[in-house]
């Protein structure tokens, strides 16, 4: 996502970041080990703009002193290679096209006015797939995003607009497994959207913390 906005970030030894602000939504900084030195992590993004944002991928990080607060704390989910429990209700497909993107992040939106996030140039990153749940007369009802690695498959910003994710995921797992279908399906989801994954098959692994800088 970061890329598709002309935005680079760097990995580290136990972290990825960014110089500059990433994307709404998107953390300036990840964490990819245990113990994350703080005041290194810190030190490589922009906490002079508003909205920095730490992803604590394993919820052992205190950024208080630095100027954060928790935004929220979630679970990463692990769903094993497989189909889904129920035939999904609508038609779905992978978006290939900025018009067909641009119709999708319309929907995804809901009207709050962050359509614009989703770039043309995300259709451009080879790991990364938009799935499409469409109506018979080819509205957008469901989707979300799909990412590619060599071991698993990350999902996230499942939406659905008539049955909210519940009605999503079982269109997203039939289109994941049709794509990857030897690799496990993995993501977080925090409150009601972290029930609603369970009940789609999904096993909480572990937390995780996302932190706000505080202006």
């Amino acid at each position: 996502m970061s890329r598709s906005h002309g935005l680079t970030g760097e990995f580290g030894a136990d972290a990825w970041a960014a110089a500059a602000r990433t994307p709404l939504y998107y953390p300036d900084a990840v964490t990819l080990a245990p113990g994350a030195d703080r005041a290194a992590l810190v030190s490589r993004i922009d906490t002079a703009a508003p909205g920095a944002t730490v992803k604590d991928s394993f919820a052992d990080l205190d950024l208080t002193q630095a100027g954060f607060h928790v935004l929220f704390d979630a679970q990463w989910l692990h769903r094993p290679a497989s189909g889904p429990a129920c035939a999904p209700d609508l038609s779905w497909e992978m978006v290939r096209d900025p018009t067909a993107l641009r119709a999708w992040a319309l929907a995804w939106d809901g009207g709050d006015g962050n359509a614009d996030l989703f770039r043309p140039e995300l259709l451009d990153d080879p790991a990364t797939f938009v799935l499409a749940g469409q109506s018979a007369d080819g509205r957008v009802l469901a989707g979300a995003v799909v990412s590619r690695s060599d071991q698993v498959v990350g999902v996230s910003n499942v939406f659905g607009l008539d049955g909210g994710p519940d009605a999503a995921w079982p269109g997203v797992l039939d289109a994941a497994h049709e794509l990857f279908p030897t690799l496990p399906v993995v993501g977080y989801e925090q409150g009601e959207d972290l029930a609603v994954a369970v009940r789609h098959g999904f096993e909480p692994v572990g937390p995780l913390r996302i932190w706000l800088h505080s202006q």
